[in-house]
C-alpha cells in the first residue's frame, strides 16, 4: 500500500464519524484510530479496591488501609511500545518514580510515526507494563499513576 493511499484513508477517517478503520491490501494491514473531541484515550481514572495502598502509610497504624486512587495510562493506538528513548538507554520511567504531568512515559511506534505517551497527571508510578519493543493494542494498560 503506498503512502498516498494511507494519507487518503487518514483524511477519510478525519472527515467522517467513524472512530476506527482497518484496511488490508495484499500482505499489508493499516489500522487508523480517531478519538472523539474531549475524550482522553491515553488516560482514565481507575480505582480497584485494595489494589494499592499509600507508601507513606504507617505500618503500625490501627486504622484500616484505604485504597489509593490510581490513574490508568492506556495505549491510545495500536503499535510497538518503546519504554526507552533509544536502544541501550535507560527507560523513561521505573516503578516508584515521581512524574510530572506531561512527562514522557513511553513511545508507541505506529506506521513509522513515533507517538509520545505523556503522564496525564503528576504522581508516583505504581505499575508498569512488562512489554518493551513489543506490540500493544488500543486500550492496553501501560502504567498506573497514584
Amino acid at each position: 500500500m503506498d503512502l498516498s493511499k494511507i494519507k487518503t484513508l487518514i483524511d477519510f477517517v478525519g472527515r467522517s464519524n467513524i472512530t476506527e478503520l482497518t484496511v488490508t491490501e495484499k500482505d499489508v494491514t493499516v489500522r487508523i484510530f480517531r478519538t472523539s473531541p474531549g475524550q482522553e484515550a491515553a488516560a482514565e481514572p481507575q480505582q480497584e479496591a485494595g489494589s494499592t495502598t499509600s507508601l507513606a502509610q504507617d505500618a503500625g497504624s490501627d486504622l484500616p488501609s484505604m485504597p489509593e486512587k490510581t490513574y490508568a495510562v492506556k495505549a491510545p493506538v495500536f503499535g510497538v511500545l518503546h519504554r526507552t528513548p533509544a536502544p541501550g538507554e535507560p527507560p523513561f520511567v521505573a516503578i516508584g518514580d515521581e512524574v510530572e504531568e506531561g512527562q514522557t512515559l513511553f513511545i508507541i511506534e505506529a506506521m513509522k510515526v513515533f507517538n509520545t505517551i505523556a503522564a496525564p497527571r503528576s504522581g508516583r508510578i505504581k505499575h508498569l507494563t512488562e512489554i518493551d519493543d513489543g506490540e500493544v493494542e488500543t486500550g492496553d494498560l501501560l502504567a498506573e499513576i497514584a
